[in-house]
């Protein structure tokens, strides 16, 4: 059997008792398995029809993982191949990444540039039927065997959205999902904007050569890094990538069944990026591996995380590949963030919570307000300070960062930069901008 983890740091399993003989296991469990083994045996013999013992047995054990939770699943061989192409960043299908929240199959977030991104799949979409089939009581697994086709194919998911009173029927067709993972934006002045859409095998490499690349020839004066609707991903990626920008300091650790058996990653202390002023922009669909970096950093001080409180992906699970192609997908632990606070649930809470907004109506609303200061009156009178700015004092006082975007919004896209473009269609990463502008400011108060 090959053991591999894909959100957390290597825990080892005893799986010995797999093998151990029945009369080492307590009485009560060999009993129960002795039901089991005749319940079975019943089932063959006297069933009114043949019945597949494979497939009785393949039910019991969904049945059994169905008691613990919704991250714990069983993969037939089909399914666990594809699980594994997923990984390395390219494979068939829709790319989204679901969960089971409420026994609702719910979308944690398309992943950007993928056929259900495209198609206007939104996080927080509830599936509850895929094509006409309804989702009630699906696992995790089952919903995946739906989803799952052949490129060129259509598929239809019935959704139910907090802005719509009805299920919206949206058609999507399946196609080569290859993941960008890595996205960034040149700023102005040495600032650079970079999206991480998943934690994908080439993740950190990805990330390392874009950083490496803007900082040829110049200084770096800060990153806003955002992880906004990432789902996660691979757990070793998310370790690299904190690594990236702390010097030396625990990133993340994880507690199993036995507390003794703590399991920590540190910083190598090789980090290229250990003093370049960090802003990280979360919100409630950044999970799992997104959480791990905002955690680290944020608990190392080495960025100001802002946002939304993620969303609460805080388990560890470890993928067993068994014998005849199939897998098990287990949850083994928890993990940690350097402060020793557990994620699961409860997420990573902002130190600056920032709300999205709708910018076309936030640049509404900006532009039709009304002037409430003094000094906005047409013809009042001037403070004495007024009187001594000079021309290019005036002009840079014109353009502080709410005059600035509302600016900004009102010119037409073709008219833009790359970067004016992003903050024109995402104040709330226009608002981490600013934050990160002001870091120097921002350290005087720590």
């Amino acid at each position: 059997m090959k053991l591999k983890n894909y959100l957390m740091v290597p825990v080892v399993i005893a799986l010995a008792f797999l093998i151990q003989p029945l009369t080492t296991w307590a009485e009560e469990r060999y009993t129960e398995l002795q039901n089991f083994s005749k319940i079975l045996n019943l089932i063959q013999q006297y069933y009114v029809d043949p019945v597949d013992t494979k497939k009785l047995v393949t039910g019991a054990i969904k049945g059994m993982l169905r008691e613990l939770d919704p991250h714990t699943n069983y993969m037939p061989p089909d399914i666990f191949k594809d699980f594994e192409s997923e990984t390395a960043g390219e494979f068939g299908g829709l790319g989204i990444e679901i969960s089971v929240q409420n026994n609702i199959l719910t979308i944690i977030s398309p992943i950007e540039d993928t056929p259900a991104w495209k198609a206007g799949i939104k996080p927080g979409d509830r599936v509850v039927a895929i094509d006409g089939q309804s989702t009630k009581g699906f696992t995790l697994v089952e919903a995946s065997s739906l989803l799952k086709g052949k490129n060129g194919e259509p598929i239809v998911l019935s959704v139910i959205r907090d802005s719509s009173d009805k299920p919206l029927d949206i058609r999507i067709v399946r196609g080569q999902v290859k993941i960008k993972s890595v996205k960034a934006v040149q700023l102005d002045n040495g600032y650079l904007y970079v999206r991480i859409t998943s934690f994908i095998e080439s993740t950190s490499k990805e990330l390392e050569k874009t950083l490496a690349d803007y900082a040829k020839g110049k200084k770096m004066e800060g990153i806003l890094l955002d992880l906004r609707k990432n789902p996660g991903g691979l757990l070793e990626q998310a370790i690299k990538v904190s690594d990236l920008f702390i010097k030396e300091g625990v990133i993340v650790s994880t507690i199993g069944r036995d507390p003794k058996s703590k399991e920590v990653s540190s910083a190598t202390k090789n980090a290229p990026y250990p003093d370049v002023p960090i802003v990280v922009l979360i919100n409630e669909y950044s999970a799992s591996a997104s959480e791990i970096v905002a955690g680290a950093l944020q608990d190392n001080k080495r960025a100001v995380v802002v946002g939304e409180r993620s969303f609460g992906k805080g388990s560890v699970q470890s993928v067993i590949k068994l014998g005849d192609g199939s897998g098990l997908k287990l949850t083994v632990a928890r993990y940690y963030t350097p402060s020793g606070i557990s994620i699961q649930s409860e997420g990573i809470k902002p130190d600056i919570e920032i709300e999205e907004v709708d910018s076309a109506l936030f640049a509404k609303a900006i532009t039709d307000k009304k002037s409430q200061r003094e000094k906005d009156i047409t013809g009042h009178l001037k403070s004495e300070n007024e009187k001594k700015k000079t021309r290019a004092e005036k002009a840079r006082e014109e353009k502080d960062s709410m005059a600035w975007w509302k600016d900004l919004a009102s010119k037409k896209d073709n008219d833009l930069s790359e970067s004016e473009k992003l903050f024109k269609a995402d104040y709330q990463a226009y608002q981490a901008y600013s934050y990160l502008k002001a870091w120097k400011t921002l350290k005087k108060f720590n």
